[in-house]
């Protein structure tokens, strides 16, 4: 029995010893995958440039070592990789067209835009943009839209069915569980507090919403239609119809598609493209590929305009949640730091400010703008706004020497709200919990978990919430150049498209981060200058174990909680925020 016994732990005790050094090989091995990745990729003569859109496009490429083993073998490259990708394939000679497939592609419109942009950019070069898919999104169908050729598989689909938006409101489930919200605001279009406060959107928010999707369709609607030679008119009734559902032949009938095939047609066609024997095989190169290859007349000069990314939530300190969960922040602190080690780089000419977030603390934004200014009374700032720049993020944006905008970017939304949840129902009669109370002042128990805020409570909180608004407005007003009053006529909370905002002088052009790049080396009077990016990413490891950390932990709260998930993740994350916000609606739910 000692020798059985003996003999198992010892079996064990080198099972796990074998797991453990195993392990370690694998890390070590990954690491040194990871290295060389980065060492810039040859590009062979005649290659397309493969661009895979399933998933959801960000900012920036998000590296994740184990992509292919999570992800089905590839991940989608954030907008900065593929871009640059276009571009440098525009000019590459051995570069001899764009393939793009799996368009099944999520991001915010004017994310979408400028994607599809730099294709249309690139068709200039001459050279052929083939699109193929078993299932288009419309999302992915305004991108692929461009493409000299549009194939779809005989089965697909292809969803063509116009933009709405479908908030979702909370204060009936807050209520079943004893939860009120105390909301204090200045704007009338500052909608932002209505899913904790109405069962439905008030008059003005669907004013907003009506007028932005409206603008961002039109939008849509005019490219697709300039790419396909379709009326917009058609592409309406196409609309209307709910494409997703039609047979595909229909598809190709109303020419929103070229050709029905399977994928061994795609690959014939491609060939033809390349003037490729049918025995010879295609060459590809992918976005991430292609955007580190090494470009001929690349040199290295000591004048720099630098990107700044602006992207997410905004706080004045990390603290891992934000209103929508686990995403990303712009955490002030930091933010600040490095616009500092931007300002006093004398190789740094000028900053662009790329922004793309919905706002957050307006105390972390005001400190923000106040390192703008400073920056800018240094050297030229240049805001190019993505997806959003919406009140905080337009707070931060506001003071730039120039703001350029996509079309269908949502942007404005100037004004402030506080929120805090009332749950002494919840504590006092739902579970129970009595509360006393001996104090020196009258408002010694101010937040008191036991009741909800007074009247005397109320007041300083509406009072420090239009104060806030005050100081907005006059921020914007200073770096827009416009009377304050101006600025409160088209402030009120209302969010607008890029497009619209030009027009009330909320930005100064519309064009991509490529043209805000340009610009900001006009303003510095530099003409020989190599672009770089900050802030740098953070390590994918760390990536990896926020990632696994946060998934398991929102995993189990979601099992535990059920129905009650939801509402209780908004409430979690309430207690993060500072009570004074400056941000546009928790999700604008475009779709």
């Amino acid at each position: 029995m000692k020798s059985f016994l003996k003999y198992t732990l010892a079996s064990l005790l080198a099972l796990v010893l074998f797991s453990i050094v195993a392990t370690i090989v694998s890390i070590v091995s990954l690491a040194g995958m990871m290295t060389t990745g980065g060492m810039t990729p040859p590009v062979r003569e005649n290659t397309i440039l493969r661009i895979n859109l399933n998933g959801e496009l960000a900012e920036q490429t998000e590296e994740d070592p184990f992509a292919a083993f999570t992800n089905g073998g590839e991940e989608i490259p954030g907008l900065q990789t593929i871009t640059q990708a276009i571009r440098k394939a525009k000019d590459n000679e051995k570069i001899k067209g764009i393939y793009i497939e799996n368009a099944v592609v999520g991001s915010t419109p004017a994310t979408l835009q400028e994607l599809r942009q730099a294709l249309v950019d690139f068709k200039k070069s001459g050279k052929f943009i083939v699109a193929y898919s078993d299932t288009y999104s419309q999302a992915g169908y305004y991108i692929s839209s461009v493409a000299d050729k549009v194939m779809l598989n005989p089965e697909g689909v292809l969803d063509w069915h116009g933009l709405a938006s479908q908030p979702m409101f909370f204060k009936d489930a807050m209520a079943k569980v004893g939860v009120k919200m105390q909301v204090f605001k200045v704007g009338t279009f500052k909608s932002a507090v209505e899913p904790f406060t109405n069962t439905e959107m008030s008059e003005a928010n669907r004013e907003q919403v009506t007028s932005y999707l409206e603008s961002i369709w039109r939008n849509m609607l005019k490219e697709v239609a300039a790419s396909r030679k379709v009326s917009t008119d058609k592409l309406n009734q196409l609309a209307d119809s709910y494409t997703a559902l039609h047979p595909t032949e229909e598809l190709v009938a109303s020419h929103l598609v070229d050709t029905l095939t399977y994928m061994d047609g795609v690959r014939d066609y491609l060939k033809q493209c390349m003037g490729l024997d049918e025995e010879k095989s295609l060459t590809f190169i992918s976005p991430k590929e292609m955007a580190s290859a090494e470009v001929a007349e690349y040199k290295e000069h000591d004048e720099k305009v630098a990107v700044y990314y602006a992207v997410g939530d905004i706080v004045q300190e990390a603290n891992g949640m934000t209103m929508s969960g686990n995403g990303p922040q712009i955490v002030g602190t930091k933010v600040i730091d490095d616009l500092r080690s931007l300002r006093e780089d004398e190789d740094v000419k000028a900053v662009v400010l790329r922004v793309n977030s919905g706002g957050g603390s307006a105390y972390a934004s005001e400190q923000i703008w106040r390192e703008v200014e400073l920056l800018k009374a240094e050297k030229p700032v240049v805001v190019s706004m993505g997806g959003m720049a919406a009140s905080g993020g337009y707070y931060i944006s506001s003071g730039a020497n120039k703001i350029y905008a996509e079309p269908t970017t949502l942007t404005g939304s100037i004004g402030i709200f506080g929120m805090i949840p009332d749950m002494s129902e919840l504590i006092t009669q739902k579970v129970g919990v009595k509360f006393d109370m001996v104090k020196t002042n009258a408002l010694s128990d101010m937040g008191s978990m036991g009741r909800p805020m007074n009247a005397e409570e109320g007041a300083l909180m509406q009072s420090m919430v239009e104060r806030g608004y005050e100081l907005f407005t006059g921020r914007v007003a200073l770096g827009r150049k416009m009377a304050r009053e101006k600025v409160k006529s088209i402030a009120e909370g209302r969010v607008w498209t890029g497009e619209q905002a030009l027009e009330i002088g909320l930005v100064d052009k519309l064009g991509n981060l490529e043209d805000a790049v340009k610009c900001a080396a006009k303003l510095a009077k530099v003409e020989k200058y190599n672009t770089v990016c900050f802030p740098e990413p953070e390590p994918w490891y760390q990536s990896l174990l926020n990632k696994k950390k946060s998934g398991y932990l929102e995993a189990e709260l979601r099992e535990t909680l059920g129905e009650y998930y939801t509402t209780f993740s908004l409430l979690r994350t309430l207690k993060h925020q500072d009570r004074i916000q400056a941000r546009i609606s928790f999700d604008p739910n475009i779709r």
